[in-house]
This record gives C-alpha cells, sequence and structure tokens, in this order.
C-alpha cells in the first residue's frame, strides 16, 4: 500500500513539476509589447464623445467622428469635430509608425485660419483641443521607447493586473515615468499614471469599461484626471464599426480640409 502512495505522490509532484516549468514568466518590455500587439481589427468606425470637467465642475461637450485603419506596423487615424459650433469642421490626423527611429506625424486642421498645421516635436507634450490628453498621448508609443519593470500585482474591477513601472530611454521625455494596470491574458490596460519631470503625479487614466466588438476588444470609455490642475477629460465611444473598409485617400490632408457630412 506504501508503495502505491508513492506512486501516487510522485505523478502529483511530476505533473505540478511540469506546470511550473510550462507556466510562461513574462518580462515587463513582454508584457507591454502584448498590450501593443492586441489585435485590434483592420479599421474601426465610432463616435466619440469628449467631455471636459473643469475645477467648478462645469462641463464642456465635444462630438467627434473617428477612423483608424492598421497598416500591419503602422496606424493611421483622423478625427474630424462635429459638435458643438466653435469646434466643428476641426480635423485632427495621426500617422503613427512602428519604427523607433520615425516619430508619428501629426496634423491638426483649424477652420477659422482655413489651414492645415503640423503638430512639431516641441508641441507634442501641449494639450488636445483644451482636454487633459497630450498630442503625444493621442499617438502610439512604442514599448521599446521605455525601460520597464514588473512592480506588482494588484486586482481592479475584479479583474488580475501586472502593475508595469515605465521609464522613458530619452531624459528629455516630458513624463519622468508612467505606471500601467494590465489585465492578465487581455492586454488592455485599465489604469495608467503619469508622473511630470519633478516625478510628481500628474495625471491618472482610468478604463472605465471596455467590450468585444467583431471578436476585439474596444475600450468604450475612459477618464483622464488631471490631479495637479483638477481638470478631467472622458472619453467615450459609441456605434463602433469594424472592418467595414475605409478608403486610403480617407487619411489625408485634403481630406481634413474637407471634412465629412
Amino acid at each position: 500500500m506504501k508503495k502505491i502512495h508513492s506512486a501516487i505522490l510522485m505523478l502529483v509532484l511530476l505533473a505540478a513539476a511540469a506546470g511550473t516549468a510550462g507556466a510562461e514568466t513574462l518580462s515587463g518590455l513582454q508584457i507591454m509589447e502584448k498590450v501593443y500587439a492586441r489585435p485590434k481589427g483592420p479599421d474601426i468606425q465610432s463616435e466619440l464623445t469628449m467631455t471636459l470637467i473643469n475645477s467648478r465642475g462645469s462641463k464642456r461637450v465635444r462630438t467627434i467622428r473617428q477612423f483608424i485603419k492598421d497598416y500591419g506596423a503602422d496606424e493611421k487615424k483622423i478625427m474630424f469635430f462635429v459638435a458643438p459650433a466653435d469646434v466643428k469642421n476641426t480635423s485632427f490626423m495621426t500617422w503613427s509608425y512602428g519604427n523607433s527611429s520615425k516619430a508619428d506625424d501629426m496634423w491638426i486642421y483649424l477652420p477659422a485660419l482655413k489651414k492645415v498645421k503640423r503638430i512639431s516635436s516641441e508641441s507634442k507634450s501641449d494639450y488636445f483641443m483644451g482636454s487633459d490628453f497630450t498630442y503625444d498621448d493621442m499617438g502610439n508609443r512604442l514599448p521599446k521607447d521605455d525601460t520597464h519593470k514588473i512592480i506588482g500585482e494588484e486586482k481592479i474591477n475584479g479583474e488580475d493586473c501586472y502593475v508595469v513601472e515605465s521609464t522613458p530611454k530619452n531624459p528629455d521625455y516630458f513624463y519622468s515615468r508612467t505606471v500601467s494596470w494590465i489585465v492578465k491574458g487581455e492586454w488592455i490596460g485599465m489604469k495608467k499614471e503619469f508622473y511630470d519631470e519633478d516625478g510628481e503625479l500628474l495625471k491618472t487614466l482610468t478604463i472605465n469599461s471596455y467590450k468585444k466588438v467583431n471578436g476585439y476588444w474596444v475600450i468604450t470609455s475612459m477618464e483622464m484626471d488631471n490631479v495637479q490642475k483638477n481638470h478631467k477629460t472622458i472619453m467615450e465611444l459609441k456605434d463602433v464599426k469594424i472592418g467595414r473598409g475605409i478608403r486610403d485617400s480617407f487619411f489625408t490632408e485634403r481630406m481634413m480640409k474637407r471634412g465629412i457630412k
């Protein structure tokens, strides 16, 4: 009988050892690469509501039509402001690249000037259209631009998350570091803290909701809370369509000026 128990115990130990050996141990960089590479679909169309809330609780609401197209390593995005009247017909376009030696290209069209303006590298730390998102936040930062370190694991809204600290390799970057909470297995960032050049907490991005559309995870509500300015921006997506097809000519300066009807 002792021999049988010993044999069973040996099998249990071998199975446990095999499971441990097969378990995936990820680095901070690998986690952030999974977030960056998470499939988002060949193209996305959506309506975006941007709500700006100041320290007194006053709100300004803007309605935007957004179009995004995947080009493999690269991505193009264009946004058209459709309301209210003071921002109507303003448009913003971003071309993001998978090559770390090439910075995102960004343009904004201001109807009052009837001119497309290119966003310079020096201006990417400026806030986009009065929101709490910088121009740089509106692009796609590559994982290889930062050094990543796992600093813990936590639950957020019942989801098991890795906590990853990311420090820019460029010492002149305007965030000294960020801390991200990443859902295990789904590779969605549920929360992100941004620290200023002095190492003080500047703002916190929180994901309020996300869902699957045509088999792809889509973030449908997010909130950026600028704790230093006591100001926040809420972005909500609706009418999301994936894989409907967007022609390449949509992502041009001509289209920025023309707008959508």
